[in-house]
């Protein structure tokens, strides 16, 4: 395709895709549709499974302003093609008169052109709008979003832009019919169907009404499960859809419209008794309480204040236009429900609607929830590759069954049916119900133990784990934090700490007004709600919050603000006077501050700030708390303490959490009315340093366990926190993260600045850092996996990396070549915003990690999705923010799942070898009698496929999972040595003993063709059996069912299910032991007592029905003995030589979290005594180069003498070189 012909839309999204235009060709659709009929409709079905080839087929390539149908594809790895056709939408009329229009109405209540950041384009994009008296849109819609065409780009672009039409979430619940013609139409579906067709042409009509009745289950039940999450998404999303709500409009007037007629740029009232949100806005006036917890999974309400009014600074560079994400403490979401709002002198809350639809926060999730993305996974890629090999193998057997039949002179419309039935019988039908049941079994496991899941298919993920990211602050960490004490500054000089903060000495001081006011605190049905940090701080100085109520704003028309006062007990108390003079003696020691103006606390700028004035004062204060650092860099350079540092890193080192506070007085001319319009640099700056607040955050007492056990199970661990990194590193040290022995190396990084390139600061922290918790690990216990072992048995100590987001910002920008080098050592991320946390997740994964992340799901919603498996701590069951929610707040989850993963990857691995076993046996049992033009009988496949088959793939995958976590991690596909050895001896073994049953019956001295009056046994039970099943010699098997090879395959092959069945349960150390699930082992106790009775002591029923032959009792021993051998056999090469040789070579060769050298290699020895051409490939344990990148990283830095960097050294970045088009940073040391 031509690159002039190809755009790209959405781009830098996660939703980018090319488009390419095409028009519709008549004689490309003619052949089409000659070719449909031709293929009885084949050709449909298959155009209607590739969209691609559906376009190309039927379509010419065209330019794309002018095309009729765009092609689509993903950027993303998989690169998927969808096609839309192009729409015209009329304009009769357009709004816009002048520029300055932000929206209005159509008569059908819609609005057009909203240009969300207007510039000299979309000026010119409105005034085209406006001098045309008619105008069509050319659009297509893709995942309910519709995109038109911009002339101004020339390119498709959102149609938010210049039309939204209803603000309306619509998940439409398909008709049953509707989801009954998608579901057939599924390819596994219609291989069914082609496979009831040929079965009943062959008149195997019990067989074909079985797979009838199983299909029509397994759509019935397809088709409720997907109705019944249609219906509840659609629940979920149609509580906004019919809400009231009230606009203002140009003239100041409320009009009350319902909620499917707001449009972006509608000015929406938010009522006082609250609502549940029913678009994005951004506040404009007063202030709201939200709970989030929709979104989020956060609880605790949060405060949305409103959006400040744009201002310029000197430079002449005004205010960065509003975003979603960089202005989300002044945005209410969709979805979000208002539970307060508070305004001020009579004004109402207002808010500006700027999404609606599925453009807003809530409609983007539905879309994720319609649309998810592909899961990326290796064994699913790996188990389409195998279908593709029993295709093959299915085609053999189709060409070796035409040739046998043609040679033996059979009919055409035999050779045909036969020939056709050998690709039933390879490609197992019931495969992707079987691969799945693993999955639904783990679900439940985990639900019983409070882990809820919105995307199963991630469960078999989990349990590939090997790095789990944890968040520090209610994860690692209790949520609640203790107030260890205060450090003042006087004097620009720290005092001593002090435990009590609430006593009369301190209680009109600055320090403690700023703890009194600056937080986002409020009261909820009369009880104090809010961030924990902020509550323990208040609770500390025990002061009185009280809020003015809806009554007391209106009586007073005016503002109320929120109120803080200390209670009476500390307060001075007054001088009896006289009655006369009793108020205004007592006035004065009214103490009360009122908090005028709040500025929330922001995780990308770490700090929060009010503006507040004490009741009598003339002039207003400015409080402000955050990251120390933070703090100390807006305020004076000599108000802040010249040992700052030191004492900030002496209690940061000791695992305190440091808070610091700064005030500054505001001039008398700024008014309460100004107040509320200034800018929130204008009041943080030029402030006087107060303090430090100490708080102490414990760790949860089951940390350290959990953590010790993903350490033994070789798997890495990680903090990312927005916590101070000295913080971190001392709590990394606590829970046993770091070990005491270990190194810890800053990297601080610097961005360029004043024509200077960037660069490192390398410097170690100290290492041996005592200590706090009594929960500490003992080092000897834990072997840290973070670092690989040498040759040299580790020449130097283990080292981790250490870096605040800032740093890690910069390195990502200006050293990208040490990114995954960092990202194999580094342990510890402080001060990390919400989307550098993301970024980080990134980085990991594309050094081949397994990600796991763990947070509360507040500020670690990017992560959490990101993931591979998200972990949110929650108390909902379900939250949008991660693929896993624990209803138990605690890391105990971690380990859980990852169990939980690892027994859904292996029962997934068990399943599907035995459904290719059974595959393969049931294919060369019918081979080989076809070869004597036998077959097996309807009633046989019928006992093989739903007493046998469907009965062991529903029970051998409840085995639950293993007890603990083990250094072992499975394999993450089904192309490996060990999977591959395993299915091949099994192969191989089946089809030997199957092959000398099937050659040697026929070298029995009381062989012959079997005829109804001659059989081989010669008793009176044959005789009895023999009369009544044949009335006379006329009526004799045409499909040559009963004869001795028959039996003898059929017998043998039923016992081998059970037996691949047995040897394919693998219990520890993924899953417990098959004898524990119970249900299993039932089935195959009763199948085995049951085919082992019908042949030692025949039935004359079950033979009838089964067209079994009689057989002398010798043979019947004979085949018991066959069997007994095979199983011996099966079970010792899986069980035995598989685990105890192959599968712990594969596993030592490839532990999780290390990668090392042997240069002993014992496996390797005793391997080779069976050929080191053959073996050696098969166990894998030829030297290779890992395939895991972090492994081939690691391998590399064993032997790099540079490597880690040598403390108190920098390393600088190169200027950008340009090599082939491409743009590479180089670091030098």
């Amino acid at each position: 395709m031509d690159k002039e012909e190809r755009k790209i839309i959405n781009q830098g999204q996660e939703d980018e895709m090319e488009i390419y235009g095409y028009h519709l060709s008549r004689w490309k659709l003619a052949i089409v549709s000659l070719g449909v009929i031709c293929t009885g409709g084949f050709l449909l079905l298959l155009l209607y499974w590739m969209p691609e080839w559906r376009v190309k087929a039927t379509c010419v390539r065209a330019a794309i302003k002018d095309c009729e149908v765009v092609l689509l594809r993903t950027t993303d790895e998989f690169k998927i093609w969808f096609c839309a056709k192009i729409r015209f939408l009329s304009l009769e009329t357009h709004p816009f008169s002048s520029p300055k229009s932000v929206s209005d109405k159509l008569s059908n209540g819609r609005a057009v052109c909203l240009i969300e950041n207007p510039t000299e384009e979309n000026r010119h994009e409105i005034s085209k709008c406006s001098q045309t008296e008619s105008q069509q849109i050319r659009y297509f819609t893709h995942h309910s979003i519709k995109y038109f065409w911009n002339d101004n780009i020339h390119n498709f672009d959102f149609l938010k832009k210049l039309l939204y039409g209803i603000n309306e979430i619509a998940v439409k619940v398909p008709s049953v019919f509707k989801l009954l013609i998608k579901e057939v139409l599924n390819p596994f579906y219609i291989f069914q169907l082609f496979s009831v067709i040929l079965w009943s042409t062959d008149e195997y009509y019990y067989y074909a009404l079985a797979i009838v009745v199983m299909s029509i289950v397994s759509i019935v039940s397809s088709l409720y499960s997907i109705r019944k999450q249609y219906v509840m998404l659609h629940d979920m999303v149609a509580t906004h859809s019919t809400v009231r709500v009230s606009v203002c409009r140009v003239n100041e007037e409320i009009e009350e419209i319902f909620s499917t007629d707001l449009v972006p740029g509608d000015v929406m009232v938010i009522p006082l008794n609250g609502i549940i949100m029913p678009c994005d806005a951004v506040l404009i006036n007063g202030t709201c309480i939200v709970n989030e917890s929709m979104l989020t999974g956060e609880s605790v309400p949060v405060t949305k204040t409103n959006l400040p009014n744009p201002s310029v600074d000197v430079k002449g560079k005004g205010d960065e236009l509003y975003n979603p994400e960089t202005h989300k403490r002044h945005t209410l979401f969709c979805g979000t429900t208002v539970i307060q709002t508070r305004f001020y002198t009579g004004e109402l809350v207002k808010a500006i609607v700027v999404r609606t639809g599925f453009n807003t926060s809530k409609g983007q999730l539905v879309r994720s929830i319609l649309y998810p993305k592909p899961t990326d996974f290796k064994l699913y890629r790996d188990a389409y590759l195998f279908l593709l090999c029993l295709v093959a193998v299915a085609g053999i057997g189709f060409i070796y069954t035409i040739v046998n039949s043609i040679l033996n002179e059979v009919e055409v419309g035999i050779i045909i049916i036969e020939s056709l039935d050998i690709i039933t019988i390879t490609v197992p039908p019931a495969l992707p119900a079987a691969m799945t049941a693993g999955i639904v079994y783990a679900q439940r496991r985990l639900k019983k133990i409070g882990i809820f899941c919105i995307s199963p298919q991630r469960i078999n993920i989990c349990g590939q784990l090997n790095l789990v990211c944890f968040d520090k602050t209610g994860t690692l960490t209790e949520d609640g934090l203790d107030l260890w004490g205060i450090q003042r500054v006087e004097n620009t000089r720290f005092l001593l700490p002090e435990e009590n903060v609430c006593n009369e000495m301190l209680v009109k001081s600055q320090f403690v007004a700023c703890m009194a006011t600056c937080h986002s605190l409020t009261k909820i049905e009369g009880v104090l709600s809010g961030d924990p940090l902020d509550l323990k701080m208040f609770e500390a100085i025990g002061w009185i919050l009280e809020e003015a109520t809806e009554e007391e704003t209106a009586l007073h028309n005016r503002i109320m603000p929120t109120v803080v006062r200390p209670p009476k007990q500390l307060l001075p108390e007054s001088t009896p006077a006289g009655n006369q003079e009793m108020e205004l003696f007592e006035l004065p020691a009214i103490y009360e501050i009122g908090i005028v103006r709040q500025f929330p606390f922001s995780s990308a700028l770490q700090r929060m700030s009010v503006v507040a004035r004490v009741l009598g004062d003339k002039k207003m204060d400015a409080y402000m708390k955050g990251a120390p650092e933070v703090i100390a860099s807006l305020c004076k350079p000599e108000t802040v303490p010249v040992d700052f540092q030191k004492v900030l890193e002496d209690f940061t080192k000791q695992g305190f959490r440091v808070i610091a506070l700064a005030h500054r007085k505001l001039e008398s001319k700024l008014t309460w009315h100004k107040v509320q319009n200034i800018s929130r640099d204008a009041i943080e700056n030029n402030m006087d340093f107060m303090g430090l607040i100490i708080m102490q955050n414990k760790l949860k007492q089951e940390t350290p366990a959990v953590l010790e056990d993903l350490h033994k199970a070789n798997i890495r661990t990680v903090m990312v926190t927005g916590d101070n990194m000295l913080t971190a590193v001392s709590v990394a040290r606590d829970c046993g993260m770091i070990l005491p022995q270990d190194k810890v190396i800053i990297a601080e990084a610097l961005p360029p600045k004043d024509g200077k390139v960037a660069k490192i600061n390398w410097h170690y922290a100290d290492s041996l850092t005592q200590c706090r918790h009594s929960s500490a690990i003992d080092s000897e216990d834990i072997p840290v996996k973070l670092v690989h072992d040498s040759l040299e048995d580790l020449q130097m100590t283990r080292y981790h990396f250490a870096m605040n987001g800032k740093s890690f910002s910069v390195i990502l920008e200006h050293f990208q070549d040490l990114v995954p080098k960092l990202m194999l050592h580094g342990t510890v991320f402080a001060r990390m915003a919400p989307d550098q946390k993301t970024q980080l997740i990134e980085a990991l994964q594309n050094v081949d990690y397994f990600v796991g992340m763990c947070g509360d799901g507040a500020n670690d919603c990017g992560a959490l999705k990101r993931a591979h498996g998200g972990i949110s701590l929650s108390e909902l069951e379900a939250s949008v923010a991660s693929p896993f929610t624990s209803k138990t707040p605690s890391i105990s989850c971690v380990p859980n799942l990852i169990r939980e993963g690892r027994a859904a990857l292996i029962t997934s691995f068990c399943v599907f070898k035995f459904m290719a076993l059974y595959s393969i046996i049931q294919y060369f049992s019918v081979t080989l009698l076809y070869s004597i033009l036998s077959n097996l009988g309807d009633f046989q496949f019928l006992f093989i496929d739903l007493a046998i088959i469907l009965v062991v793939v529903f029970t051998m995958s409840l085995n639950p999972a293993w007890k603990e976590l083990v250094p072992q991690r499975p394999p993450s596909g089904l192309i490996s040595g060990a999977l591959l050895f395993s299915v091949l001896s099994q192969i191989i073994i089946s089809i030997g003993f199957q092959s000398l049953g099937f050659f040697w019956v026929k070298q029995q001295p009381w062989y012959e063709v079997w005829h109804p009056e001659s059989d081989a046994c010669n008793t009176t039970r044959s005789l009895l059996w023999n009369s009544s099943h044949v009335d006379n010699e006329t009526e004799l098997d045409e499909h040559n069912i009963q004869n001795y090879e028959n039996t003898t395959v059929f017998f043998i092959s039923s016992f081998q299910y059970l037996i691949v069945a047995i040897a394919f349960s693998k219990g520890k150390p993924f899953r417990q032991p098959c004898y524990k699930n119970y249900f299993f082992v039932f089935s195959v106790i009763f199948l085995y007592t049951f085919i082992l009775f019908i042949m030692l002591y025949p039935v004359a029923y079950v033979d009838q029905v089964l067209e079994i032959v009689c057989v002398p009792y010798q043979w019947r021993i004979t085949m018991l003995i066959i069997v007994l051998v095979n199983a011996f056999v099966s079970v010792t090469v899986e069980n035995f030589f598989l685990d105890m040789v192959l599968w712990k070579v594969v596993f030592n060769r490839d532990k999780q979290g290390e990668y090392r050298f042997s240069t002993a290699q014992p496996p390797q020895e005793s391997v080779d005594r069976w050929g080191k051409c053959c073996l050696s490939w098969v166990l894998g344990c030829r030297k290779k180069m890992p395939k895991a990148k972090y492994m081939y990283l690691a391998q590399e830095l064993l032997v790099d003498p540079e490597w880690p960097p040598k403390p108190q050294t920098t390393t600088e970045a190169k200027a950008l070189v340009k090599e082939n088009g491409s743009c590479q940073i180089i670091t030098i040391t």
